[in-house]
């Protein structure tokens, strides 16, 4: 039977919807528990009470209340959505809407899977079971992440993390898909991941997350389907993307010990051969191991 904290708030919530039947409560196989594991990994909070209570909440923006909804549909467990308007240090009335969820086999299937209790945004890490990877990666940038457009009407889909594990993923599985290579590393002022993808790299990525019919934000969804509509300007450079020097790389520039013919057995530049190259001698690129 489904578990009830006693404790939670008698708030108006619309626990009365009937939760869907699925298969089994987080298979992460399934597209939507996949987005839903990511989304609550990324910006949720499981937490521990007295004895073997606790609950798993995620609290958004009301105008997000739609997800809370599915989320709830999802757990064939009891769960509540809530809606509470209060004052911030950035707006006087913010209207956001919780979901809350306090079965104890529910809490430990969802841990097990990969959210821990209490903070985890440097700890989190992609599951170790099979899951549908896209959605996966489309529950996280829903929760963590942002794609629109710049202010100078560039498309743009953009990450941020702490979670080491979580932004390697990212940049792996979107090199896939892009071809567009990143690396991760955390910034100064936060030590915090910010990975951003532009102009055709974010239509891409954006076009094989935001599948049709797929799960997500509603405002994050028409984003998607609105950057689509970009074209780049005529006359506007193309940059192709970066290739990484191998240590196989660098052994042959050194061995060749010339730019030109480097060039041609490495498919590179002169240029970019010859400034490897001197970055090479004078140690500010570190020799390769034998």
């Amino acid at each position: 039977m489904a578990e009830q904290d006693p404790s939670a708030p008698a708030l108006f919530d619309i626990s009365a919807l009937a939760p869907a039947a699925p298969t089994t409560f987080m298979d992460l196989k399934d597209p939507r528990y996949a987005y839903m594991f990511g989304f609550l990994q990324a910006d949720g909070h499981l937490a521990r009470g007295t004895g073997q209570k606790g609950k798993l909440t995620v609290e958004l923006n009301a105008r997000d209340i739609h997800i809370l909804q599915e989320f709830q549909r999802l757990t064939p467990y009891y769960s509540s959505v809530t809606e509470r308007v209060r004052t911030t240090n950035f707006a006087e009335e913010h209207h956001s809407a919780t979901w809350a969820l306090y079965a104890l086999e529910a809490r430990t299937i969802v841990n097990e899977l990969g959210i821990p209790y209490g903070k985890k945004s440097r700890v989190i890490r992609p599951p170790r079971v099979a899951f549908s990877r896209p959605d996966y990666l489309r529950g996280i940038i829903d929760a963590d992440g942002s794609l629109g457009w710049t202010a100078e009407g560039i498309p743009f889909l953009s990450f941020t993390s702490a979670s080491t594990a979580v932004a390697a993923y990212l940049c792996h599985y979107t090199k896939k898909v892009t071809g567009a290579e990143r690396i991760a590393r955390r910034n100064t002022r936060d030590q915090v991941y910010v990975i951003t993808y532009w102009k055709e790299q974010a239509q891409q990525l954006a076009e094989h997350l935001y599948y049709p019919g797929c799960l997500s934000l509603d405002h994050k969804k028409a984003n998607a389907a609105s950057i689509q509509t970009w074209a780049r300007p005529a006359g506007m450079r193309f940059a192709p993307p970066r290739r990484r020097w191998t240590a196989a790389d660098d052994r042959e520039l050194l061995r060749l010990d010339n730019p030109a013919a480097a060039a041609i057995a490495l498919d590179r530049t002169e240029q970019s051969c010859s400034m490897r190259l001197w970055r090479l001698r004078t140690g500010q690129t570190p020799m390769p191991t034998q």
